[in-house]
């Protein structure tokens, strides 16, 4: 028997690699974690949180704007202080740090901080220190990245946006997925004249394309400019603070800053992954088995790495499996990807679970397609142009809702309730008999009764 160090040694502390080391310690296995950045990975640090408090931050001045509707009064200008934004998410972003730090230390965790590089399937080195383990396992996320152009070293990427000492008074912004939307609406939700320059002809490329139109109209009435079917060639410096964007289309823009929400690829540099056998697929993304584990016995990867849907809960979910299935008594349950909700937080929000109705109608025979658009009840008062969207997919046959989409406030807290509903199996007529909560957007999903032509 060969002697080990740990049982199960984590490369990687974001949301799986946590989970996975705090599960998997918790079931009484000898367990080790090492970070060479920080506590929580991307979603805690440069993701998911800083990105939703920023979204916050950015829809302060139309709800102070909105009071005047309901009467409340405020004299003189509105102003802002980026900096203070900045320091208050970094405290909060501090303290999610030492809650993960903690979770570690008490589920009986190791938390080694440095770059882990694998030497050999049983061998991790850290900061010139070996360390022998039975299993491995890689959880190191994805990074984003910039495009090949003349000048893309002037570009920034969503990481470093989160840490800007100052807000410029103009921004592009590249790409047209999630991140890039998100970026541009709190851009330009704090006073920056925004410009959003996408490849493709529409933005949200495999989101319900009925709700990718009508969320562009949305997004157009909040100020960000929209150049479809171009691209940005070069990027050349005019003095500090200033930028010359030149466009494929042969346009220029000048902007204080340009950001690149062009996509993530797996963060997989330096690991000493060329020392085990390790198979890719052409997106660089590690093949593993339906157990997580990769071509190299012993040696596991999960989250962003392995070429899923990068959301925290899915690597959530996938930790605890893997924690299960090496240490647990009983057999793990197998994650489910189907019908996994997933929130855009761009301004009106957008949540949607299920099928989009292009998927729909390549899966099913015919289909029902219920669609509601309307003005959101505060804004009658306010008198601010924002509309609502609600769409659901029927397949006609089982009368099975398969798809839930929504444009609107607080659609990722509405669209939670309704994946529950659809992962059970629900049908449009349970959603007919359900007594919808008046006067709420969300009664809409229960009130819908005309099929859109």
């Amino acid at each position: 028997m060969q002697a080990f160090d740990f049982d199960l040694f984590v490369i990687g502390a974001g949301s799986g690699g946590v989970r996975l080391a705090r599960m998997s310690a918790a079931k009484g296995a000898r367990v080790a974690v090492a970070e060479d950045r920080y506590l929580g990975g991307t979603c805690v640090n440069v993701g998911c949180v800083p990105k939703k408090l920023f979204v916050y931050a950015s829809h302060i001045r139309e709800d102070l704007e909105d009071g005047e509707g309901f009467g409340w009064q405020h004299s003189g200008s509105l102003n802002f202080d980026w900096a203070s934004l900045v320091n208050n998410k970094n405290t909060e972003i501090q303290r999610l740090n030492g809650i993960y730090k903690k979770l570690l230390e008490s589920s009986g965790a190791t938390i080694i901080n440095g770059r882990a590089r694998i030497i050999d399937q049983h061998t991790v080195e850290v900061n010139g220190q070996s360390y022998r383990s039975a299993k491995i396992a890689i959880a190191t996320g994805s990074w984003p990245f910039i495009p090949d152009f003349e000048g893309n070293e002037h570009a920034i990427t969503s990481n470093e946006f989160f840490f800007l000492e100052t807000l410029p008074k103009r921004a592009v912004v590249l790409g047209g997925g999630y991140i890039a939307v998100e970026m541009a609406g709190i851009m330009a939700g704090l006073g920056v004249d925004t410009t959003l320059v996408y490849r493709g002809e529409q933005l949200l490329r495999g989101f319900d394309q009925e709700l990718r139109l009508f969320v562009k109209d949305e997004i157009e009435k909040k100020g960000v400019n929209l150049l479809f079917e171009d691209n940005i060639s070069a990027i050349t410096r005019i003095d500090n603070d200033q930028l010359n964007v030149k466009l494929e289309s042969g346009g220029t823009i000048e902007a204080g800053m340009v950001l690149a929400a062009t996509g993530r690829k797996p963060h997989t540099q330096d690991l000493g992954l060329e020392n085990i056998d390790i198979d890719y697929d052409r997106s660089g993304n590690i093949k593993v088995n339906e157990h997580y584990e990769t071509a190299q016995k012993g040696v596991y990867a999960l989250g962003d790495l392995i070429g899923g849907m990068q959301l925290t809960p899915v690597a959530l979910a996938e930790g605890m499996y893997l924690a299960q299935h090496l240490f647990g008594d009983t057999p793990p349950q197998t994650v489910d990807y189907e019908n996994i909700a997933t929130a855009v937080f761009c301004q009106p929000n957008i949540g949607t679970v299920g099928l989009t109705e292009e998927q729909a109608s390549e899966r099913f025979s015919k289909l029902r397609v219920y669609t509601s658009s309307f003005k959101p009840m505060k804004h009658t008062m306010t008198g601010r142009n924002e509309r609502s969207f609600m769409k659901l997919v029927v397949d006609d046959a089982s009368d099975r809702v398969v798809g839930a989409h929504m444009v609107g406030p607080e659609a990722g807290e509405i669209i939670q309730g309704i994946a529950i509903a659809i992962k059970a199996g629900a049908t449009k007529a349970h959603f007919d008999q359900t007594i919808g909560i008046h006067p709420t957007a969300a009664e809409e999903f229960v009130t819908m009764r005309e099929v859109r032509d």
